[in-house]
């Protein structure tokens, strides 16, 4: 599977729509949303610099992705107003996914998202003004995306537990091995990620948050359903790791270009819905975000039946035991 080529979030308004069915990622973002206004705001004043440039990886589409643009003009506005005679910096955004990306969601609502932040800062009566600039930037965030100098605070959300691809050697494993394949991967795909970051001379560096899903692994389960083979079952591997929180610190450690500021776990309370019981609510978010891997492999024609069969196996689980998501939010200050 070419990861950069199939990968992506459903797009569109639909009910099966990323933008539908991405509460549970809006509520962790809120969650520590604190945390990440208060870097970005340490990471402003201890530069002041004229234009910031601000980029957000694995940034999906849908109304997610502006609300945090607000929220991080609106805190730095907020911070010059504490100074005499220092307007707001211009801002550079740079919305950052794969090319199958739903870009163009977000490029329809940004007229009106711009006449809205416009309003919003006038009635902060800054007697200064700046521009917001807002820039797709397609690719992955494993090779090189950004010029020289260029960025000051990154900011990632429910992203960097995707590995830049498959590992090889699970492509002829079982599904059972991939477990023992991802750890070795784990080194790789984050020096990667690091690397990239490595040449960008600014202070901050965001990630929050990695979902740990507490479910255990039923993806044999379809087997049963009577639609596909074992053993399309078995070649199904894709490139989602969740790593620990020892593994990241020591993943940071080795690879030497940054410190970590804050580390912590929290939880994040069921994903609820009128009229929807917890397990379709569940099983709707990851349809939203797997179906693409999904379809490609084995067929758009057992979507509907899967999904309803995952939404009924977590309502199961929950009657069982009461499973929260765990995440994690790191941040990380360049050296």
């Amino acid at each position: 599977m070419d990861v950069k080529k199939v990968f992506h979030m459903n797009g569109g308004l639909g009910e099966n729509s990323y933008a539908q069915n991405s509460s549970l990622q809006k509520k962790a973002s809120d969650m520590v949303k604190h945390i990440t206004l208060k870097s970005l705001e340490e990471t402003y004043v201890s530069m002041k610099p004229k234009s910031l440039g601000i980029a957000d990886l694995g940034c999906s589409c849908g109304q997610n992705t502006l609300s945090t643009v607000r929220e991080m003009v609106e805190v730095v506005d907020e911070t010059t107003c504490k100074f005499s005679n220092i307007p707001p910096p211009e801002y550079r955004l740079y919305l950052n996914d794969l090319p199958t990306n739903d870009f163009n969601a977000i490029f329809k609502i940004l007229p009106d998202f711009h006449t809205e932040l416009s309003n919003e800062r006038r009635l902060r009566a800054h007697k200064f003004d700046s521009s917001v600039f807002i820039a797709g930037y397609p690719g992955t965030f494993y090779g090189r995306l950004f010029p020289d100098q260029c960025l000051h605070f990154i900011y990632s959300s429910y992203s960097l537990h995707w590995l830049s691809r498959v590992p090889r050697d699970s492509m002829t494993s079982k599904a059972s091995q991939l477990i023992e394949v991802a750890y070795t991967s784990l080194d790789q795909a984050l020096n990667k990620s690091l690397k990239h970051i490595r040449a960008i001379p600014r202070r901050f560096f965001f990630i929050s948050p990695i979902e740990v899903e507490g479910i255990a692994n039923r993806r044999s389960d379809g087997a049963n359903f009577g639609e596909v083979t074992q053993e399309k079952v078995d070649e199904y591997d894709t490139h989602f790791y969740a790593p620990s929180k020892n593994e990241l610190e020591e993943e940071v450690k080795k690879e030497m270009s940054f410190g970590i500021d804050r580390f912590e776990m929290f939880e994040i309370e069921r994903n609820s819905k009128a009229c929807m019981s917890h397990g379709t609510a569940v099983a709707r978010t990851v349809r939203a975000i797997q179906e693409s891997m999904i379809s490609h492999h084995f067929g758009e024609e057992i979507l509907d039946n899967l999904f309803e069969n995952y939404g009924r196996l977590i309502d199961e689980e929950m009657l069982i035991e009461d499973i929260r998501p765990v995440s994690f939010i790191i941040v990380l200050r360049k050296l």
